[in-house]
């Protein structure tokens, strides 16, 4: 017997505005694949041999050509922090500069502040366990320790502490916001 639902199945190619959808959301969905496999700014950074931390928390994305080295990295905005309880270091909302394994040169958007000066960081050299951070004419130490993580803007790498000290004291918003911290 034949079927007798009355049903008739009718192949019918494609429309050009189907096969035009259809398209579209393949590519899109190739290109989020794409970008969810770009390593992240910290790991470009380790793939270098440098810490993550000489970056801070808020990246928002980054450039690099990896033939020369050239980088741009975004953040999402201008900020600043003590390091190690005695530099004032401002970053600009873009750093740019030339990376190579274990040096960062012509660094342009990392400053320094010694005594009552700002200087610019021109330059980080990897030497074993310690960080060179030179501003031309004068360079300092660290223990490459020191940046395992990450600062953050306002307090640096110390923020549970200036979290506990903010608990302690009543500052008011626009002081806190003066100071530029970030109360989470």
């Amino acid at each position: 017997m034949g079927l007798s639902s009355g049903f008739i199945f009718r192949w019918r190619p494609f429309s050009s505005t189907a096969f035009l959808c259809f398209s579209l959301l393949l590519c899109l969905s190739s290109l989020s694949v794409a970008a969810a496999d770009k390593p992240t700014a910290y790991e470009i950074l380790q793939s270098y041999d440098f810490p993550i931390g000489l970056l801070h928390k808020w990246v928002t994305g980054y450039k690099i050509d990896t033939s020369s080295g050239k980088f741009s990295v975004y953040l999402n905005e201008t900020c600043s922090f003590y390091l190690v309880n005695s530099y004032e270091i401002s970053y600009k909302s873009t750093i740019k500069g030339h990376i190579t394994k274990d040096k960062i040169t012509e660094l342009q958007g990392i400053s320094v502040k010694v005594f009552l000066f700002w200087f610019n960081i021109v330059e980080i050299t990897r030497n074993g366990d310690n960080l060179n951070f030179s501003v031309g004419v004068a360079s300092a130490d660290f223990s490459v320790e020191n940046f395992y993580e990450c600062p953050q803007c306002g307090c640096g790498f110390d923020c549970v502490n200036l979290q506990v000290c903010l608990g302690n004291f009543s500052l008011g918003k626009e002081y806190i916001h003066e100071l530029g911290i970030k109360v989470i």
